[in-house]
């Protein structure tokens, strides 16, 4: 049998071939930092899912998960880490892709009949809504995403996904198939132990001004685009 290896990855291609086994998941046995407080049924105009809702025990934050089907360690199942935009998800806005690629997700769950989407409280890239309008207040003069984080005093990306490998842990998941364009997404799963099997692209066809902000998403962060021109 053939394994590929987990941090040379394929998170490019897809698919890997390694030369040893796979390895424990979760990878160290230990308390989590978030707990399961309640899960619900949620009918949707994509389908019928479970809602679940995790809080951590180390900070405020909180995180809803939208799943189906059976989690199960040794299936391969999609998953994507869906950060809050409020903007994009609520308000249908065209700056950004989040709203098409949160439903794009979930209709591919549906199809398939099983996976998990783990939405986190990281808006704007971890800044937090007021802040994410300050920022864009500095794109309507002129600065992309990358620049008005920093003109900020931000980072360009504050947010963290380790607690989102333990939701998925919790959930029972071992092995992914993860619904992303982001490469430090997938390299902060992998670090977390998750098995990361394959890389699904979730590119959405869009227009301006969203387009602009995916170019430099492209350019400035390394997010994997290869239909965008």
């Amino acid at each position: 049998m053939c394994y590929l290896p987990r941090r040379k990855l394929s998170i490019f291609r897809g698919f890997r071939c390694l030369s040893e086994p796979e390895p424990k998941c979760p990878p160290e046995p230990g308390p989590l930092t978030v707990e399961h407080v309640a899960t619900a049924k949620l009918p949707t105009a994509i389908g019928e899912f479970l809602i679940s809702g995790y809080r951590s025990t180390n900070s405020n934050e909180e995180f809803v998960v939208l799943h189906k089907g059976e989690m199960r360690p040794d299936i391969p199942t999609l998953v994507r880490i869906h950060s809050q935009c409020l903007t994009g998800d609520v308000f249908g806005s065209v700056k950004c892709d989040c709203g098409p690629q949160l439903e794009q997700a979930m209709r591919m769950i549906e199809a398939e009949g099983r996976g998990a989407i783990v939405y986190q409280q990281q808006e704007g890239r971890g800044i937090g809504i007021i802040n994410k309008i300050r920022a864009y207040a500095l794109q309507d003069e002129g600065a992309d995403t990358v620049e008005a984080n920093e003109a900020l005093g931000f980072a360009v990306d504050a947010r963290s996904y380790r607690q989102c490998a333990e939701i998925l842990f919790d959930l029972g998941l071992c092995k992914v198939r993860v619904m992303s364009n982001n490469p430090d997404k997938l390299k902060a799963l992998e670090e977390a132990g998750l098995n990361v099997v394959e890389r699904i692209p979730i590119e959405i066809d869009t227009q301006e001004p969203a387009a602009h902000y995916l170019r430099t998403k492209k350019e400035k962060l390394g997010h994997l685009l290869k239909n965008l021109t």
